[in-house]
């Protein structure tokens, strides 16, 4: 029997992605928000992160998939850049969430710019065109 499991999505896995056929087909659930408790990084400007903050968050956009569990194992973690490990998030609903956060080691050694005021990985990059 296949487990799903629902995953947020803030970057190149979401509709119109470079990674979006990673997901293999699963079903979008809704476009959503994390609750405001991270902050969002442009790493090295090849892909954005969430970083839980005890203060000064901010609610990220993204999209919610419901994802089978062997595709996440299979596909999508594999694609992931080691700057990045599975997590558990918290949407702006309250409900959890998988997601791929920010590695700890990465954030004194990553090249990270502070994107949370656009709270979007669309935006910042069509800001920056």
């Amino acid at each position: 029997m296949t487990e799903l499991v629902y995953m947020f999505l803030n970057g190149g896995g979401m509709r119109g992605g470079a990674l979006h056929h990673q997901l293999l087909g699963a079903p979008l659930v809704k476009q959503t928000r994390t609750a405001p408790k991270y902050r969002f990084y442009s790493v090295d400007d090849r892909f954005p992160a969430l970083d839980p903050v005890s203060s000064g968050g901010v609610a990220v956009h993204g999209e919610l998939y419901d994802v089978p569990l062997e595709t996440l194992r299979d596909s999508l973690l594999p694609a992931e850049p080691p700057e990045l490990e599975l997590g558990v998030i918290e949407l702006e609903d309250g409900e959890p969430s998988l997601a791929v956060v920010l590695r700890g080691e990465f954030r004194r050694t990553a090249k990270l710019t502070d994107i949370s005021a656009t709270a979007s990985w669309r935006a910042y990059q069509e800001g920056k065109q």
